[in-house]
């Protein structure tokens, strides 16, 4: 038991902000996201770099250029899911297992439908850079975000 709290103590001191990007650190700032959800924002970016890559890779180079990097479109999509993803919680919490579930099935829909919703994120953002392109007002809300 010791070692699952020592495990997790170390889990919580490895995930901060410090560790992740600059771009990270200036969605925070410019989001003013609060500190309460620094840790989940962090552990999103971390697990979801590989889809999120893969997603960047398929956008046609023109909506790529909204941004200046992976790394803005990154942190903008791990945002989002950290929001969604809080959303979704708080809403199946309130929500009661169906009587012809049993609780691993429900567990198992819950998981299924947060997946969706993750991945709805990415593809949000991915339509959102296709539409900037052609719009000037929305890719300067993006660039905005990346002032230095």
């Amino acid at each position: 038991m010791s070692d699952i709290v020592n495990t997790e103590e170390q889990l919580e001191e490895t995930l901060t902000l410090d560790d992740c990007s600059p771009e990270l650190r200036q969605v925070v700032e410019f989001e003013q996201v609060p500190e309460e959800l620094l840790g989940m924002l962090v552990s999103v970016y971390k697990a979801s770099e590989s889809t999120t890559r893969e997603a960047w890779d398929q956008l046609p180079g023109s909506a790529q250029n909204v941004l200046d990097n992976f790394e803005q479109f990154h942190a903008l999509v791990a945002l989002s899911q950290s929001y969604s993803g809080i959303d979704f919680l708080g809403e199946m919490q309130e929500t009661e297992k169906p009587s012809d579930m049993t609780d691993d099935e429900f567990a198992e829909y819950k998981a299924v439908m947060l997946d969706k919703v993750l991945h709805n994120c990415v593809k949000d953002m991915c339509k959102q850079l296709k539409k900037a392109r052609r719009h000037p007002p929305m890719k300067r809300e993006f660039l905005e975000i990346f002032k230095k």
